[in-house]
């Protein structure tokens, strides 16, 4: 009697099973969609992450850093650089692939990706050269009108890929012998640093090609070491060297004009030991006309590009230290929004971002662990 008691009451699962599976199969399927976000402000916040515990490819971290959120995220090859353009529009990534992962047939590409979707709007395959190295915010650039992108190639030769946005296509190639990396300097122009110490300045036609360059005496290399990562306002790029003096060059003429050099601390303080530090170790709120600095008290000739938890501001009228701010954690790169009402972004060594703001340069808090090995930020 058991057993076939138990028999009939495994007939009626199986029975309830099957009304069951007929039940779910009637249910309509599910609809995916794409999900657009807001139109980007100028405090959102892009976060070039090299990852570089996973050599194949890297990603761009999407954040709003006020409300601690993160947005999304961009795929991109590893050591990927980026760029926003100018109208807000779209983010440019220079990608290297390859066939088999990590070997076989490398294909090297311009993406543009849309700033609302995340998703990639067209690209445009380049030459297999553009600069495998770590993350610079010059290797990868537009020009002032959004026209053209210009690609850092390094095979070692150094040369620039001009990419016509419009036409989406390779536009040329712009040999840099003996230089590095492109600073955009108008709607037809980039310069880079040169290892002879001179500012090269490309121009070029509509369609893209070089038709003149010149050079500007800009630092004596044998002398000064000057640090390429610089921070732009305006017309005019803000350099520093590697014992914390601010050499500016303005880009607003037929030539480049080299200003003033002075210095980031006083006599006191570069005998108590205070020097700069950091990877993109400077920043310029445009809105308050201040310059944001990396720095620490214990600097050395080795040393220059170790993280810090102090930020000194400077007036860029007055040169003078007006402000400081400091974080529990180490930072290692810097960006300030351009609004009038900026922040300060500092991706720091945990992988967290820290947010200060600016209007009363305190410190608001931070985002944790929002990326894993972050090398630069971006913002609108």
């Amino acid at each position: 009697m058991k057993i076939k008691f138990n028999r009939a009451r495994g007939g009626l699962v199986w029975a309830a099973l099957a009304v069951s599976a007929a039940a779910w199969g009637q249910l309509p399927p599910d609809t995916i969609g794409t999900t657009k976000l807001d139109p980007p402000g100028p405090h959102r916040a892009y976060i070039i992450d090299t990852q570089f515990d996973n050599a194949t490819t890297g990603k761009v971290v999407v954040v709003d850093p006020e409300k601690k959120k993160m947005l999304g995220m961009i795929p991109t090859g590893y050591l990927a650089p980026s760029v926003l353009s100018n109208n807000d529009k779209t983010l440019y990534s220079a990608d290297t692939f390859w066939s088999r992962g990590v070997r076989g047939e490398r294909t090297d590409v311009l993406t543009a990706w849309d700033t609302r979707t995340l998703e990639p709007r067209w690209e445009v395959e380049i030459p297999e050269k553009r600069a495998n190295i770590l993350i610079e915010r010059y290797m990868l650039t537009v020009s002032d009108d959004d026209r053209f992108v210009y690609v850092y190639n390094f095979t070692p030769a150094p040369s620039v890929t001009v990419v016509d946005t419009e036409n989406r296509e390779v536009a040329s190639e712009i040999d840099i012998a003996g230089c590095a990396l492109n600073y955009p300097t108008g709607d037809r122009s980039f310069a880079s640093i040169c290892g002879d110490g001179s500012f090269q300045q490309v121009r070029l036609d509509d369609e893209g090609h070089e038709i003149s360059r010149m050079r500007t005496r800009f630092f004596q290399p044998n002398h000064l070491a000057m640090n390429e990562r610089a921070v732009r306002n305006g017309d005019t790029y803000y350099f520093v060297t590697l014992d914390g003096h601010i050499q500016p060059i303005d880009v607003s003429g037929t030539a480049p004009e080299v200003g003033e050099r002075w210095s980031l601390f006083t006599e006191a303080q570069r005998e108590a030991g205070w020097g700069v530090g950091g990877w993109q170790l400077m920043a310029i709120s445009p809105a308050l006309d201040r310059l944001y600095v990396l720095v620490h008290p214990d600097h050395s000739d080795r040393n220059w590009e170790d993280p810090s938890n102090t930020i000194w501001a400077y007036d860029l009228d007055t040169h003078e230290k007006v402000g400081e701010m400091k974080t529990e954690n180490y930072v290692w790169s810097l960006r300030a929004t351009r609004d009038d009402a900026p922040l300060l972004l500092g991706i720091n060594i945990n992988g967290g971002l820290d947010v200060f703001d600016l209007t009363t340069s305190e410190y608001m808090h931070t985002v944790e662990g929002i990326s894993d090995i972050p090398a630069l930020v971006l913002s609108h």
